[in-house]
């Protein structure tokens, strides 16, 4: 009962954005030997899921979801020490970008936000990045999901060459690939090949810790 109230002061210092309310929870829960994944998993995250579901309903917008990200990391700084010892304790890699000759990337930028919130380890490589370089970074950081963002009809291209080109190199297998923005569709989604598709930044991480947990 004791680890189940820690859990929910922790969840609601995130949503109410009290970051040194959620440092001083955490490290309340390490002294009683609570295990560190368990304080991520079941406390961190379920606040941020909660953070999500209020800026998915507008009730919450960008400045108050980057404050209960703030607070959510310091816990994370709090446990982080007693997790890197456990190789089973991984987090999601992300290699997330916006296609060669694309400059908008707020969209992209949002998504990272919601990534990182929700305790995925992100590698951003920017906007305007040549097709190859998501499938080097992805190999070089032994990423599980590459994610390619475009707001151009003529930069959609790029995507399927990415695809195409993990198809090439035999290595497709070895991630998911997710893709997003003004332009993109479901059905374009489908017809790339690609393994994800999502309309908002919210449904992004969502959907993207979804589809790894499910291997």
């Amino acid at each position: 009962m004791l680890k189940e109230n820690l859990f929910n002061d922790i969840k609601k210092s995130v949503v109410d954005m009290e970051e040194q309310a959620v440092v001083d929870l955490c490290k309340e829960a390490l002294d009683k030997g609570i295990p560190a994944y368990e304080i991520i998993t079941d406390a961190l995250i379920k606040g941020m899921d909660e953070v999500s579901r209020l800026f998915e309903e507008e009730e919450y917008y960008l400045p108050e979801v980057l404050v209960c990200s703030d607070a959510f990391n310091s816990g994370i700084e709090v446990v982080k020490p007693y997790i890197d010892k456990n190789n089973d304790d991984k987090p999601i890699k992300v290699v997330i970008g916006v296609v060669e000759g694309d400059t908008h990337d707020i969209g992209k930028n949002l998504v990272k936000i919601m990534m990182q919130s929700s305790g995925f380890e992100v590698y951003d490589l920017g906007r305007d990045v040549p097709l190859d370089k998501f499938i080097e970074k992805a190999e070089e950081v032994e990423a599980d999901i590459i994610g390619m963002s475009t707001l151009m009809t003529t930069t959609m291209e790029g995507m399927k060459i990415v695809i195409d080109k993990l198809e090439e190199k035999g290595i497709r297998d070895k991630y998911k690939v997710m893709i997003g923005g003004g332009p993109i569709s479901q059905h374009f989604a489908d017809s790339i090949g690609a393994d994800l598709y999502t309309k908002d930044a919210n449904e992004a991480a969502r959907k993207a810790r979804e589809l790894v947990c499910a291997l």
